[in-house]
């Protein structure tokens, strides 16, 4: 996702233009996929270089942590971020005009959009997993064999369960 911003440099401070993103299958580093990826950006001129300022949306496939089964997510984020001209003093972020006018949003928004993926991938919130014995999805089966005894070491866990009233 590169932009020519080069037509701003030349204006004046406070002059801004919107810019839409539709993009149907996008590829934000090396381990970033996204899919139907929108959003409507607000570049504006400022003193110190271009305020870009809006939302994005996109949907990514993950891989369910406890089922392993693919599913969609949908992700959002809001983009506020200043990238200061090629020659200005380097800020924290690290994102700047390079010196054709250009700027790069891809390192910008996949870190955005990373921040919205979920730490524990799960497809449904009541997800249950694989079998232990079997390894069946019970989401989409029902197993009908008899639970594995109990390692007899470990049979003292059981004492530590609430038992039912």
């Amino acid at each position: 996702m590169r932009l020519n911003v080069g037509f701003l440099l030349n204006k004046n401070v406070g002059y801004s233009r919107n810019v839409t993103f539709d993009h149907p299958t996008l590829t934000i580093g090396d381990d970033l996929e996204v899919h139907d990826l929108t959003g409507d950006l607000r570049l504006t001129r400022t003193q110190q270089g271009v305020y870009a300022q809006g939302p994005l949306q996109a949907t990514t496939e993950l891989e369910c942590a406890r089922c392993l089964s693919p599913f969609t997510k949908s992700l959002a984020t809001e983009i506020e971020e200043l990238f200061p001209f090629h020659n200005a003093p380097s800020q924290e972020g690290g994102y700047a005009i390079q010196e054709n006018g250009v700027l790069d949003l891809n390192p910008l928004v996949r870190e955005s959009l990373m921040l919205d993926v979920p730490i524990k991938l799960l497809c449904r919130a009541d997800c249950q997993g694989l079998c232990t014995i079997c390894g069946e999805n019970r989401n989409e089966t029902q197993c009908d064999h008899p639970e594995q005894d109990i390692d007899p070491r470990l049979e003292v866990l059981k004492t530590l369960l609430p038992g039912p009233d």
